[in-house]
């Protein structure tokens, strides 16, 4: 009985690439909303109550990593994008509303900053934005769509059986899979943005 109750990590990575695949419709459906967004955001006029609220929310960011070390801003990314992705999976649980807010928002936000990219520097600028999201983007859709799955438990026969199942098989994605691509994408990211 031990044997079996002794955690074995090759067998939970299992387990977690398996619910993910198991899960592909949801990470998918984010996936298209959030580039659908993207496109929105890239291509149609923002009205201003809504420019003037990116800019500043940029602006707020910038402020608060103007005088950060590297280090310290790799930490920041790092913490940023690991609460984002857990509220995003554990909030999923409201009809898994809040994942798609985030999709719709975090999608509309990088169109808009590639679109002023390319208004200041032109479209090779796009270039730039690639390595920042190798490893964060997917991290991301894989959270968000973990989250819409979650909120579907509601639709279960048994609906605290489903309930804590879709949790623990989100959390163990979570802490297994988001969060080592979360350290690496925080690490590359911290260190372009430093020597630039």
């Amino acid at each position: 009985m031990k044997q079996k109750n002794r955690f074995n990590l090759i067998n939970e990575y299992k387990k977690s690439w398996k619910y993910i695949i198991e899960s592909k419709k949801f990470i998918f459906s984010i996936i298209a909303i959030f580039f659908v967004f993207a496109l929105i955001g890239f291509l149609f006029p923002i009205p201003d109550f809504l420019y003037n609220t990116i800019l500043e929310f940029i602006r707020e960011i910038l402020e608060e990593t103007e005088n950060l070390s590297q280090s310290e801003l790799i930490l920041y990314i790092i913490s940023n994008n690991v609460q984002s992705s857990f509220l995003g999976i554990l909030f999923g649980f409201i009809y898994g509303i809040f994942p798609l807010i985030i999709a719709i928002a975090n999608g509309y936000v990088l169109g808009f900053v590639s679109l002023m990219s390319v208004k200041s520097a032109g479209v090779s600028s796009l270039l730039e934005i690639i390595p920042h999201g190798i490893f964060e983007l997917p991290a991301i859709f894989i959270s968000l769509g973990l989250g819409l799955k979650f909120g579907t438990f509601v639709f279960q026969k048994n609906k605290a059986k489903g309930f804590k199942n879709y949790l623990i098989n989100s959390l163990r994605v979570f802490f297994l899979i988001v969060i080592p691509l979360l350290i690496i994408a925080g690490i590359i990211e911290g260190t372009l943005i430093f020597i630039n």
